[in-house]
């Protein structure tokens, strides 16, 4: 089944993830393998008007160890504060910095992602059941573009405006 990024809603919704997410780093390490639940559900994405999903993994599903807090904080008109985590390797040198994003205290909307995890699939492999996904353009909103979703997609050049 095709959804259009377009028919998603803003302010955008929060659902559980539908597909099986795993995400492994550079090194080929798997460091998520959460599947869809119907209960409490420990992976969830985002829908937002113009861009493909965003997934959140509970913080608890990332392997231990394999990520550290990094610098930086960003603002989100709909969740709030952002935060950021290295992804760091067994050696504990960073992989990949502000791999993924997080919410300490996220609006009443969202607060499921509590402390929940959204990688950026720029820096790390992510798959949502066998298909691997594609990073939306531009590494600043972090979508997940997959066969079930279509565009255009915002984040490529010139498409701030939209």
């Amino acid at each position: 089944m095709s959804e259009s990024c377009w028919d998603y809603p803003r302010p955008p919704r929060l659902e559980p993830a539908r597909r099986r997410v795993r995400i492994h780093d550079p090194e080929g390490r798997l460091i998520v393998d959460v599947l869809p639940a119907e209960q409490a559900p420990r992976a969830w994405r985002v829908l937002e008007t113009s861009h493909p999903p965003t997934y959140y993994v509970a913080a608890d599903a990332v392997l231990p160890g394999a990520v550290r807090p990094a610098e930086g904080r960003s603002w989100c008109e709909w969740k709030g504060q952002a935060s950021y985590v290295d992804l760091v390797g067994e050696d504990g040198r960073v992989l990949r910095p502000r791999a993924a994003w997080f919410y300490r205290q996220p609006t009443p909307a969202f607060a499921a992602l509590q402390g929940a995890l959204s990688f950026y699939p720029s820096g790390v492999r992510c798959l949502l059941d066998d298909e691997e996904v594609q990073a939306q353009e531009g590494d600043f909103y972090g979508g997940w573009i997959s066969s079930e979703v279509t565009g255009p997609f915002k984040g490529a050049p010139g498409t701030m405006g939209w």
